[in-house]
């Protein structure tokens, strides 16, 4: 799950589990599908919680919170098997459908000859339900949908929807926007566009590793995410490793990035001491169709000159978090 998925679920009660492949939780392991759910561990949860306490399973294409890692059509399809075993609806987090349509084309037998648009149409046909946040891989600055094959459901759905977004022909979005969402979906799936897109995101990943920054590899599709741990080993995760290396970006060279770590995940114990995330990461996302080579090199002349001075750094602690996704709105000051 991702951050504003996983708030959403725990603010309606309910408490949101990850059972990502084992080889995900490794940045620096290279894999073709790092994204994985591991379906095991997936089934021996259903076993142990028992499926009347489970709403639904989700699939995030690509895995934003690791890496923008793909899911292969082959682990889809097994998880939509146990899903479909215990009559538990299976839903897609379909941010990025598109890209890891084509990470499926490049790297899954059987899919080399197929088309991007038949590949997410398959992946599409093992879901219940889809969320998409039209701002990624509907190539629009604004918008998204829910899609549902449960016409009961739909119905509850469109309900809600008139009394917080408004009537279902235009959820609060002017046409002008529906109309550019309905373009950028069909514009998406240009494998010369995904080609050129991932290639580019895949050549900032290589100089980074050239000059011996620690990413989470191979690179994902639609950033690279820094490994603070690595980065950083000397910063211990409640202060915040990612957070410096974003605030030293910053400084240095104006780019914008974001902590995926303790700031984003981290939760408290019982007695208020830190529980961090998995992983301390920071990513940066690539804007589409808007930055040319010459973007990309300045960017890579900020990182490694922060890299080569990453012993001057220092942690951070939080002056101000609310209740619910802090990261957003949180304030820090400097350690020392």
């Amino acid at each position: 799950h991702f951050d504003t998925t996983r708030a959403n679920i725990e603010f309606s009660g309910a408490v949101a589990e990850d059972f990502l492949t084992e080889v995900g939780k490794h940045p620096e392991e290279r894999a073709d599908f790092k994204g994985n759910m591991d379906v095991e561990k997936l089934e021996k949860f259903i076993n142990e919680k028992g499926v009347e306490n489970i709403p639904l399973c989700m699939i995030t294409v690509t895995n934003n919170s690791g890496g923008g890692q793909p899911v292969s059509m082959n682990n889809i399809r097994e998880v939509k098997e146990v899903c479909k075993k215990y009559n538990i609806p299976l839903f897609l987090d379909a941010c990025r459908f598109a890209e890891n349509a084509f990470f499926i084309k490049l790297r899954e037998k059987g899919y080399e000859n197929k088309s991007v648009l038949e590949i997410a149409q398959e992946i599409f046909s093992y879901a219940d339900g889809a969320t998409m946040s039209a701002k990624k891989d509907a190539l629009v600055n604004i918008g998204g949908f829910l899609a549902l094959n449960d016409d009961e459901l739909a119905m509850q759905c469109r309900n809600l929807l008139i009394v917080t977004e408004g009537f279902p022909t235009y959820g609060g979005l002017a046409g002008r926007d529906l109309e550019a969402v309905a373009q950028g979906l069909e514009e998406v799936v240009d494998e010369h566009y995904l080609e050129y897109r991932i290639k580019s995101v895949e050549y900032l990943g290589n100089k980074l590793v050239d000059a011996g920054v620690p990413i989470i590899e191979p690179p994902g599709g639609h950033a690279i995410y820094i490994d603070a741990k690595r980065f950083l080993p000397n910063i211990a995760p409640d202060k915040y490793p990612g957070q410096a290396i974003v605030c030293e970006l910053y400084l240095e060279g104006g780019v914008r990035s974001v902590e995926i770590g303790s700031v984003m995940f981290g939760k408290y114990d019982d007695k208020g001491k830190l529980i961090p995330a998995m992983m301390e990461l920071v990513r940066l996302a690539i804007p589409r169709r808007v930055y040319t080579q010459s973007h990309i090199d300045y960017l890579i002349e900020i990182i490694i000159e922060v890299y080569k001075n990453r012993k001057k750094l220092e942690g951070y602690e939080i002056t101000y978090e609310a209740p619910v996704l802090r990261h957003f709105t949180a304030k820090f000051k400097p350690l020392g």
